[in-house]
């Protein structure tokens, strides 16, 4: 069986391969990552020094959450910049018509989009192996784990390809679907605590189920799993008592279960989100069928 690959994956990455920019943006990103790593060496010293006696081996794994962390905020800012743009961005060239004459169905667009923009993030993520190894030798980290976050970084850039493709399918200008992706990614983190908030001052001070809405919440599946990465226990089971919320709830934030099910639940919503861009991409339902029939 032969494979063929999505033909807006094929053409975005020879247009990537091809620009400079993917070059420097690499050279900025281990430049990034290099300075973090430095200075958190370089805290990490200084605290051992102070407190514990210039012993600082076993307080080197603490270079992996910081990382980790300098990823994920570049991979936030770096992915809505690729997607937000791609479907705006081709209603400013004037080729949005020329694409929808393809045989490509809307859907086989959004995430062709989606999958180019993860897949250059992947570049960036694998560049940075090296320094990232350098964390896993010094701090006694398995190789289980660098694959691990591997896995949760494809799965976050999925999660805000998504939200920047649905923003694009909505806006007509590129800068305003960054902004949009940008303002609803904090939305969604903020409006899962939302809940939460509500029942426990209703509650005093039990949160109850209304913690599952927090399996949505993509900082909390972070805080999870570095949680779990670091010490090997679970940062739900430490805070949340029997009595403090509900048979479900309790039962999900037992060892490593909170994670998969929280990643299911980020990759559902990211599902939603496509669903939602190609209906909008579609010509028989977007903006341009009501725009023609208000001029009819």
């Amino acid at each position: 069986m032969k494979f063929r690959m999505n033909p807006i994956v094929k053409k975005d990455l020879q247009v990537t391969a091809r620009s400079m920019r993917l070059s420097w943006g690499l050279f900025a990103y281990e430049g990034v990552l290099t300075f973090a790593f430095m200075l958190a060496l370089l805290g990490i010293q200084g605290e051992s020094r102070s407190f514990y006696g210039g012993n600082i081996y076993s307080y080197l794994v603490m270079l992996f959450p910081v990382l980790a962390i300098s990823q994920v905020c570049i991979v936030s800012l770096i992915v809505p910049l690729l997607t937000a743009s791609s479907i705006s961005g081709e209603k400013e060239r004037q080729t949005f018509d020329i694409m929808m004459t393809t045989c490509m169905s809307p859907f086989s667009i959004v995430v062709g989009k989606v999958t180019s923009a993860v897949i250059r993030i992947l570049f960036f993520v694998l560049a940075g192996t090296p320094i990232m190894a350098l964390a896993f030798v010094v701090g006694g980290l398995s190789w289980l784990d660098l694959l691990s976050f591997m896995l949760v970084i494809s799965l976050y850039s999925v999660f805000l390809g998504s939200i920047g493709i649905f923003c694009s399918s909505i806006c007509k200008k590129a800068i305003a679907a960054v902004i949009l992706s940008y303002v609803l990614t904090a939305v969604i983190c903020g409006a899962t605590t939302i809940p939460v908030i509500l029942r426990m001052l209703i509650g005093r001070g039990k949160p109850g189920e209304s913690l599952l809405f927090m399996l949505f919440n993509p900082i909390l599946f972070f805080e999870e799993y570095f949680m779990q990465v670091m010490t090997g226990e679970s940062l739900m089971a430490d805070e949340l008592s029997r009595s403090d919320v509900g048979i479900l709830t309790y039962a999900l934030s037992r060892g490593t279960l909170w994670i998969f099910i929280s990643a299911a639940c980020i990759l559902l919503l990211s599902f939603v989100f496509m669903l939602l861009a190609s209906w909008r991409v579609n010509p028989l339902h977007g903006s341009g069928t009501r725009a023609s029939r208000k001029k009819k």
